[in-house]
């Protein structure tokens, strides 16, 4: 019998068994993490291992030094994972990993290191979209939270608002179409000559501002729960240009005050119009910008104000981490997900 073929009998046997444990590994960009999960709800174990260092000089992630970083580490972070949760190979269910979207080259390292854990240890593989990990990542922050509900999803790379029907069945409502909120964040701290990486610091720095003090655009598009982010940043690099040439003292914290809060309007404002228009009352965020204390204090005004309920994960589980996918993983494997070892990377893997 093949490998795929006892997988696929594997995880049907696991279907009806209560204390499912998953390996997860996480590589998508300049995270190496691993983690156990027990059931899609409970952490057992949840390892990072960050690269900041390593691309701060460059003011960004260097794909190459990412996946160079990711060979270099992705073994010892799996056996930290499990020495945390104090088991060992054979105590495991299943194995999950991260296969797009991303970085090719560091999904490729954690597609081929677990491709080859499974294989070895003989248990089943899970492949697991990367977004549909940041929306689960409420799960382990709130066990009760059940579908259907709508999910805000914003990082470095995503702006979308999703409609979860089921556990891993989505709808898509609306995305950004041109640059994501995060990248525009990012954007807006390196314009401020913030360090890298710029989005929580530009968070930081905003908390001091006046959020009134620049008048930036909002766009008009087509979609009604689409996003755009390409102008706001070309209007706020414009006006900081306009201020050197002036030879005039930028006042950063009210710059960076004022571009949080028109990032921040928007995709508040389309989340609680696509609440009013579902008529949906259960809203939860994710994704690395769902750490950020300006919109998760916009959104919990909005929720009082239009009586939906909300869900943000931890700080810890915003940004890249297994868990998450340990989380997806499990539900994955309910809908009879399985990996053979043909599995490949897919860096623009979509979601729907």
């Amino acid at each position: 019998m093949s490998y795929y073929e006892k997988s696929k009998r594997a995880l049907e046997a696991l279907r009806g068994k209560q204390g499912v444990r998953i390996l997860a590994l996480e590589t998508s960009c300049d995270e190496t993490a691993a983690a156990v999960i027990e059931d899609g709800r409970s952490i057992i174990s949840n390892v990072v291992h960050t690269q900041i260092d390593l691309h701060a000089v460059y003011g960004g992630v260097v794909p190459e030094i990412a996946s160079r970083a990711h060979v270099m580490t992705v073994d010892a972070v799996i056996n930290a994972a499990l020495s945390e949760a104090g088991m060992r190979a054979e105590d495991l269910d299943a194995c999950a990993v991260t296969y797009g979207p991303g970085l090719v080259g560091a999904l490729l390292t954690g597609v081929t290191a677990m491709k080859a854990y499974a294989y070895a240890i003989d248990k089943p593989l899970i492949p697991v979209h990367h977004i549909s990990g940041h929306i689960c990542a409420n799960y382990l922050t709130f066990p009760e939270l059940e579908p259907p509900y709508l999910c805000l999803v914003v990082s470095g790379g995503h702006s979308h608002l999703i409609k979860v029907e089921d556990y891993g069945c989505y709808t898509l409502l609306g995305q950004t179409q041109d640059d994501a909120a995060g990248e525009a964040l990012d954007k807006a701290a390196r314009v401020l000559h913030l360090p890298y990486p710029g989005g929580p610091l530009l968070d930081k720095l905003a908390k001091d501002g006046d959020k009134h003090y620049m008048k930036l655009p909002q766009p008009k598009i087509d979609g009604e729960f689409d996003f755009s982010f390409s102008g706001l940043k070309t209007a706020f690099i414009n006006a900081a240009h306009k201020l050197e040439q002036a030879g005039e003292t930028p006042r950063d914290a009210d710059m960076a005050a004022s571009f949080v809060e028109a990032v921040v309007s928007q995709l508040a404002g389309k989340a609680v119009l696509a609440a009013e228009k579902t008529g949906i009352d259960k809203l939860a965020l994710a994704g690395g910008v769902s750490a950020n204390s300006q919109l998760r204090e916009r959104m919990t005004a909005e929720a009082e104000k239009h009586g939906f309920k909300l869900y943000m994960p931890r700080l810890g589980l915003c940004t890249d981490n297994a868990a998450m996918i340990g989380s997806a993983a499990y539900y994955a494997m309910l809908r009879g997900a399985c990996a053979d070892l043909s599995l490949n990377a897919v860096p623009y893997l979509p979601l729907v």
